[in-house]
């Protein structure tokens, strides 16, 4: 078989495929976290990264190859979930930058947008570390260039860059240790590999994708809320659609429609803008809409009648549809959270919105956007409290006209003791300072269990063994709850801490914590131990160690 150009059937025909062959794969994927802990999400990140991708791409009526791949960036840039779906987002932006209006992609133009992909995330990255996704795509891109110019056929040409990647995929744990340790290669770097060779068997006819899967992940739904009955929704029709346009004061035109309802998210560039709204006229946004050019994937929704359907894709929205109107402020607080328990906290402290996330399941970067634009503050401070966060937070910033500041909070603990540091009084500069320096004052520990066998440091861990972790190391292991989390605290606590604050998950009955802070009061007799219910999915305990 013999291809020679991709037109714009082959191009939604290749995505299709890269997505059905990552989505088959993203459990792989998700196993090979470094740790063996349940929240091993890459594959489920860029999975939902890549399906909103799609999503966009399959809109598109225009036929040039390049309009497509420019919509399937703009996709991946709004669906975009932890540090790997970011990333993926980037090579979607270079890939789609690099095709330079082409209406076909032959092979020169497929080496140049492989080759602009890789380019375009190192950038993105503030510190790139080889032995991850970006060696992979960047050897895919690097050796494609190098092909191309005595290559023909393009599926011969995508099969020897596949060849090519798998090899830089098989190398990454001699390019990081803490891969070789734990006996896997690099999990984005893996999905990316999927991801091509799904557009290759796609391509070939080995494998014809036609449908996707937009089924919500079962950790979404484990972890919903209790929603507003439909009486107490103020906006009854949720409003999407794309603007075909040269018009590019983006804020101009968000300003004009902003008194049409609430939810309001516009994006874009290129010759195309992104509304999403709630609103009780629809119509009256669409022509709106209509005055700057052409609409197209127009999607109305009553809310009233599909209320919980739509609040379960946005569940943001949700959580805070009846909040009272917030007067302007010098500061406000978006802080992603894990549970009830933990919201309830993140409330205490003032924060403005929560983020339903952390592990498992992280937010997407329209998520986290929906919330920035909803606060009040001149200022913005985002926690991630997950270092698989952070860049979906930065991405948020680089999206909004808005003041953002994002802390870089690795835990829940390191988002409250940051949150304890703020002075209402001082100045921006100042409670940045003073933030920072209370993130770095407090030790984060946790309790898990082991999805799989490995060895780690020695120590032969078994697939359901309770695991102790302290930072980014595992300390700890047994069979016992109690038991692991009592030794793990006496392998960290030193003369330094003070406070011991326990947050115990939904799967610890309060007795049972109880019973682990009476033992430590015994251990530590001049430690205060502090114990509050987090209501956190998968991690039996959260420790802050101050």
């Amino acid at each position: 078989m013999e291809i020679n150009i991709i037109d714009e059937v082959l191009f939604k025909k290749a995505l299709k495929g890269a997505v059905g062959l990552l989505d088959k794969n993203k459990e792989r994927v998700n196993d090979l976290n470094v740790f063996p802990v349940p929240d091993g999400d890459t594959g489920t990140n860029m999975t939902l990264t890549i399906k909103s991708a799609l999503k966009q791409a399959i809109t598109v009526k225009d036929k040039d190859a390049s309009k497509i791949a420019l919509g399937a960036s703009k996709g991946s840039l709004m669906g975009a979930r932890g540090n790997s779906g970011v990333i993926l987002s980037q090579l979607f932006r270079g890939f789609a930058s690099g095709l330079q209006d082409k209406k076909n992609l032959d092979i020169k133009a497929l080496a140049e947008g492989l080759k602009n992909a890789s380019d375009t995330a190192y950038k993105a990255v503030m510190k790139p570390t080889e032995g991850t996704i970006l060696t992979v795509a960047r050897e895919c891109g690097e050796f494609a260039m190098s092909i191309s110019s005595r290559e023909m056929n393009i599926l011969t040409f995508l099969d020897k860059v596949i060849q090519h990647g798998n090899k830089a995929l098989e190398s990454t744990p001699d390019m990081l240790p803490v891969l070789k340790q734990a006996g896997v290669v690099d999990a984005g770097g893996q999905g990316f590999m999927y991801i091509l060779q799904g557009a290759y068997n796609a391509l070939a006819g080995i494998e014809d994708i036609d449908e996707y899967s937009e089924e919500v992940p079962k950790e979404i739904l484990h972890h919903r809320k209790d929603y507003p009955s439909s009486e107490e929704i103020e906006y009854s029709y949720c409003t999407e659609f794309m603007v075909n346009t040269d018009f590019d004061d983006i804020d101009k035109f968000r300003e004009n429609i902003s008194n049409n309802g609430d939810s309001l998210l516009v994006v874009g560039g290129e010759g195309i803008i992104k509304v999403h709204v709630h609103t009780n006229n629809p119509g009256l946004v669409l022509e709106k809409g209509l005055k700057l050019g052409e609409l197209s994937d127009i999607k109305i929704d009553n809310m009233r009648y599909q209320h919980e359907e739509i609040l379960l894709k946005d569940e943001l929205a949700a959580n805070n549809e009846n909040e009272e109107k917030e007067e302007a402020k010098q500061f406000s607080f978006v802080a992603i959270s894990i549970g009830e328990g933990i919201d309830r906290i993140f409330k205490e402290l003032n924060v403005d919105y929560t983020v339903p996330g952390g592990q498992t399941m992280n937010p997407s970067t329209e998520d986290i956007y929906q919330a920035v634009e909803k606060t009040k503050g001149e200022n913005i401070f985002i926690l991630p409290n997950n270092s698989n966060i952070i860049l979906s937070d930065e991405q948020t910033k680089e999206l909004s006209s808005r003041n953002i500041v994002v802390l870089p909070t690795k835990s829940i603990p390191e988002g409250i003791s940051a949150l304890l540091a703020f002075d209402e009084n001082a100045s921006l500069d100042e409670n940045i300072q003073m933030m920072n320096e209370n993130i770095e004052s407090v030790k984060t520990a946790q309790i898990t269990y082991a999805i799989r066998d490995t060895e780690y440091n020695n120590t032969k861990i078994s697939k359901d063994d309770i695991i102790g972790l302290s930072e980014d190391d595992i300390v700890a292991s047994g069979k016992d709850i109690n038991g692991v989390a009592q030794g793990l605290l006496e392998k960290i606590t030193d003369e330094d801490v003070s406070i011991i604050t326990i947050l115990y998950g939904k799967d610890v009955s309060e007795d049972v914590a109880s019973k682990l802070a009476r033992s430590l009061e015994d251990r530590f007799d001049d430690i205060d131990i502090e114990l509050i219910y987090g209501g956190q999915p998968l991690y039996y305990y959260i420790f802050s160690l101050e």
